[in-house]
Formats: structure tokens, C-alpha cells, sequence
């Protein structure tokens, strides 16, 4: 079964920039197969091919590689699935609906934001180890984001939009050959 590793805070600035062949190339040597990246943001899909903790092994992989320190959460495709079955808002704009995923799950007061009224019209709901964010006004000026991403948690947080969310889904449901052959 293909997972998404989610890497946390690369090729955002001028820092941390690491460039997807440079990615994909650290991945498939730690052994892992029919690896494929997704933009430039820190998406990588791969096949394992024997259980383990992959983020902590790629994180590592990419300090060695590196010299960067990057956060990584992992996802399979039958979570990947569930999150989107549970994304609690309707989806007419995907860049205006967000998934923050977490490292661990955490109960909302974990999360410091207080009453969530002033960020109206701005909407958050958590779910297991995801935060769905409903951004009608996008995520530019959204006081929601601001605090959720500024606020010290007790786990990693890393935020794909809906329409990264479900490329990852299709990715690691998919094998590229499979799509390829279009089967």
C-alpha cells in the first residue's frame, strides 16, 4: 500500500529548500518504491514495502541528505481516504477549504484558539489527527490560520489545501504504472 509523507516547512522561503528530484532520490534510497512527489511544497507518495516508522526514517534521511531538521507525517491511502469522508464543509473553491494534519491527535483546547467567534466567518473542525478549515475568504487574510499556524502545539501541524489533499488521496490509491496503463 502507497502513503503521502507531508514534510513540514519546505522550499517556502529562501530556507529549507530542497528540490523534489533531490527528494525523491533520498527516498528511493532508503529503499522505497514508486516514489513520486507532489509540487514543491514537501509531498512525496511512495510503496514502503515493509512496516517501520517512515517519517522518522525519512526525516532523518533528509537531515543527513540535507542539513535540514524536517517534521514528517505519514499517511496511508485508507487514511488519506477517511480524510476526506470526514471533511465536515462543502467544497466549491478547493484552496478555500485546508487540512491541517497532526502529528498526534489533540483536543480542541489543545490548540489555544479560545472561542472560535471572533474568526468568523472562518471555520475549524477537528477530527482524529486533522483540523478542517473552511476559509470562504481564502487563507490571506484569514485570523484563523494566522492563530492556528503562530500557536505553539503540542504535536506537529502541517496544512494542505483541499485540492492537495485529494491529489494525495488519488496518488497513493493509485500506483503510477497503474495509471499509466489505465487500469
Amino acid at each position: 500500500m502507497r502513503v503521502a509523507a507531508l514534510l513540514r516547512g519546505i522550499n517556502i522561503g529562501p530556507n529549507k529548500r530542497i528540490s523534489m528530484s533531490d527528494l525523491r532520490s533520498i527516498v528511493e534510497g532508503l529503499g522505497y518504491t514508486d516514489v513520486e512527489t507532489y509540487l514543491q511544497s514537501g509531498n512525496v507518495v511512495f510503496t514502503p514495502g515493509k512496516k517501520g516508522d517512515h517519517a522518522e526514517r525519512l526525516s532523518e534521511a533528509i537531515e543527513k541528505e540535507t542539513g535540514h531538521k524536517v517534521a514528517v507525517l505519514v499517511r496511508t491511502a485508507k487514511e488519506l481516504a477517511g480524510v476526506m469522508a470526514a471533511n465536515p464543509y462543502p467544497v466549491t473553491d478547493p484552496t478555500k477549504v485546508v487540512v491541517a494534519f497532526l502529528g498526534e491527535q489533540v483536543e480542541l483546547g489543545q490548540l489555544g484558539l479560545g472561542d472560535l467567534g471572533p474568526y468568523l466567518p472562518d471555520e475549524l473542525t477537528l477530527h482524529g489527527r486533522q483540523i478542517y478549515v473552511s476559509l470562504p475568504n481564502g487563507q490571506g487574510r484569514s485570523k484563523l490560520m494566522e492563530a492556528l499556524v503562530r500557536r505553539r502545539m503540542p504535536t506537529t501541524i502541517t496544512v494542505r489545501n483541499w485540492r492537495t489533499v485529494e491529489a494525495l488521496a488519488t496518488l497513493t490509491y493509485e500506483s503510477r504504472a497503474s495509471r499509466a496503463s489505465g487500469s
